[in-house]
């Protein structure tokens, strides 16, 4: 099956009609149409199938338990109507390269593993990159066990729901300790192959990169008879820390967003008690990171006293920086500018991938395929048909050139 078909194919499951985007949970219904055509695309090719104990999907070519294979792939799930992109495009191309490669007829000397790792987004459960998490042994099972989505079902209780042992999931050092590497392809998240021209790149390192919860507490009240000056509305101090959060990223050179808000009691006519709002900030070093946050919370904590409201900040996930493994990204530059010609930028990025998760524990790397809007994360996300198709023979040429000699 071609790229374009396997993309046609895969491109109507979990759509909305409404927004157009993509709405792939963790563990729903559409999630669950994602994981069978995995399943499908695997066992059309012969590959042996299996599913990990922390719910993530691998497709084997050669013997899983011989050591130093060499994985490819990256995630299916979406944010809130997310684009056809972003952690797809990696999916489909590992499927593709590894045709290419056969149709090559190249001869394969270690294990090669397709994989799709669980719930990488975050969009459900809160937080990103819980499949590869586990697996690293950076995310316990009673931490997991903990997280709970919107309407408050649990974690463990959305996997036992969709076949999955919960009790199970836990580090997996034996599996990582058969993988000699990870190569991960992912469509970029900003313009900078666009303005160099490239289709295809090489990542350098990811920006360190966290969520924080900001919790405005005031008083609810009647929004229509009590007076300005005796309210201690929360969302005033939340809207002045929004814009706080503009300046203080600029000043530095970094970006900060708060993208998600609860309100309570969520009334029209009632001024709230609670305003809760999350913060997703980066930066490409750490101290430039913390001056950012930091900064933050002061002007909240500011804001706050200001109206009378009271204010909790929580840390909710970090990501250090990840510099990708040295040798293995020289080698894929080696591989695709030395022995094929292509000029391949090397550069760094903002998002976060499972690659970055799994960098502390194997060598890992990742390619890039060109965004010319630089969208992401949105229905407009996009990536032209022939810098998807350079993307699958890119890959295709490092994994031959990885596992095939």
């Amino acid at each position: 099956m071609s790229f374009h078909s396997m993309w046609a194919e895969l491109l109507p499951v979990g759509r909305s009609s409404a927004s157009g985007g993509y709405r792939r949970y963790a563990w729903t219904a559409a999630d669950a149409d994602c994981r069978a055509w995995f399943r499908e695309q695997a066992e059309a090719r012969g590959l042996a199938y299996e599913v990990d104990r922390n719910g993530n999907q691998w497709a084997w070519l050669g013997d899983p338990t011989a050591g130093d294979a060499v994985v490819t792939g990256s995630h299916l799930d979406s944010v809130p109507d997310g684009g056809a992109f972003d952690g797809p495009l990696g999916v489909v191309s590992s499927f593709a390269a590894l045709d290419e490669l056969r149709h090559r007829g190249a001869e394969f000397t270690r294990p090669l593993a397709l994989v799709n790792f669980g719930d990488e987004e975050g969009a459900r459960f809160g937080l990103a990159c819980v499949g590869s998490r586990l697996t690293a042994g950076q995310l316990t099972r009673e931490q997991a066990h903990r997280l709970t989505d919107g309407d408050g079902v649990t974690l463990a209780q959305a996997m036992e729901s969709a076949g999955h042992d919960p009790d199970a999931i836990g580090p997996d050092p034996e599996r990582l300790a058969r993988i000699g590497a990870f190569v991960e392809l992912h469509v970029e998240q900003g313009r900078a192959l666009d303005l160099t021209g490239n289709a295809v790149g090489v990542a350098s390192a990811i920006w360190p990169h966290g969520r924080w919860r900001f919790d405005f507490r005031g008083e609810a009240n009647h929004a229509g008879t009590t007076r300005l000056a005796d309210r201690r509305d929360p969302m005033l101090s939340y809207a002045e820390t929004v814009l706080a959060a503009r300046r203080e990223a600029e000043l530095a050179g970094a970006v900060a967003t708060f993208g998600k808000i609860s309100v309570e009691p969520n009334g029209v006519n009632a001024i709230p008690s609670l305003v809760r709002g999350w913060l997703d900030s980066r930066a490409p070093e750490q101290h430039t990171l913390d001056t950012v946050v930091g900064g933050i919370e002061k002007a909240a904590r500011e804001y706050a006293d200001a109206h009378g409201v009271d204010l909790d900040v929580v840390r909710e996930s970090f990501t250090p920086v990840v510099e990708f493994d040295h040798a293995l990204r020289d080698e894929l530059a080696r591989i695709l500018g030395t022995d094929t010609g292509l000029t391949v930028p090397v550069l760094g990025t903002g998002a976060g991938h499972d690659a970055g998760i799994l960098s502390g524990s194997i060598p890992t790397a990742m390619l890039f395929v060109r965004n010319p809007t630089g969208v992401s994360h949105s229905p407009a996300e996009f990536a032209a048909e022939d810098d998807c198709v350079a993307g699958v023979r890119a890959l295709a040429d490092v994994l031959e050139g990885l596992a095939c000699r």
